[in-house]
């Protein structure tokens, strides 16, 4: 029996008080995806060390090498306990809920206007190689192109926000998904973080956080499934734990607190983090 550490309260909700029923969508070395059969949501289980997330329990194990669970095999709940085919069995017992909430923008932004600069020349000096980035230059053509094309079409996406445009940014914002090479790709990664700010409360453009759900809409045959529900969960201002320390720091935190809920973003797959973070620096910006 292993035990859930943390995890979504929702998700341990569901497996507390309903009958959960799916099956193993894919297998990593330190989570698997499972595809939910009411809904068809994915929801993860992750080892331990990796930040709660939408949709994701952390239970005590350094990886799943040994467990041999592969892709199809049935998972369901039943008295607090999720099961696995008959290779794992997770108890909720003691598992501490966790559920996302955003911190509202600051009354005086002179704090942020101080962070958001210091975490613009950090992502330059220890970011990893981000194809939204104009330096971003390579041996490749194809790659070149690809970050020309990310450039670009984040600029334009900003600019039709700025003004308004929302049938146009939606357009461009929609160019983006699936756009990039990654399991979750560096278009997808953006938006991520330019949703997170759309959705902090007080700030100049949450009146169009509707827009990020409208996105969405059309998102779903033109991405992976693991990244269309990170892009659906960014969309009503669920995401990752180390996202939300991010912006509760570059609101309110010294530069050493800043760093460090930036470095545990910017870890965050190989040019996900990276890409997240330049998604939080082009929202916060349009506040100016």
């Amino acid at each position: 029996m292993r035990f859930a550490k943390s995890g979504d309260g929702d998700f341990i909700q569901r497996i507390i008080h309903h009958k959960f029923h799916g099956f193993v969508h894919s297998t990593f070395n330190r989570t698997i995806n499972i595809q939910c059969l009411d809904r068809g949501d994915l929801y993860t289980i992750a080892c331990k060390g990796i930040d709660n997330a939408p949709n994701t329990l952390i239970i005590d194990l350094e990886h799943f090498e040994e467990a041999d669970i592969r892709v199809n095999d049935i998972v369901s709940s039943g008295h607090s306990v999720l099961s696995i085919a008959n290779k794992m069995s997770i108890t909720m017992n003691g598992v501490k809920r966790w559920n996302c909430k955003l911190p509202k923008y600051p009354s005086e932004a002179d704090v942020l206007i101080m962070n958001v600069s210091t975490m613009k020349q950090y992502i330059k000096l220890h970011g990893n190689n981000s194809r939204i980035e104009r330096a971003f230059k390579s041996s490749n053509p194809f790659d070149d192109e690809m970050s020309r094309m990310l450039h670009e079409r984040t600029q334009l996406l900003v600019s039709e926000l700025q003004n308004k445009r929302i049938s146009t940014a939606i357009t461009h914002a929609t160019s983006l998904i699936g756009l990039g090479p990654g399991l979750t790709p560096a278009g997808d990664d953006f938006l991520v973080g330019f949703f997170t700010v759309l959705n902090i409360e007080n700030n100049r453009y949450f009146l169009y956080k509707s827009f990020c759900e409208e996105v969405v809409l059309q998102a779903k045959t033109l991405t992976n499934d693991i990244s269309y529900m990170a892009l659906a969960k960014a969309a009503v201002g669920q995401v990752r734990e180390s996202i939300s320390d991010l912006m509760e720091a570059l609101f309110r935190g010294s530069e050493e607190e800043l760093l460090l809920a930036l470095d545990r973003v910017l870890a965050v797959g190989s040019t996900s983090g990276t890409d997240i973070a330049l998604g939080i620096v082009a929202g916060l910006e349009m506040n100016k």
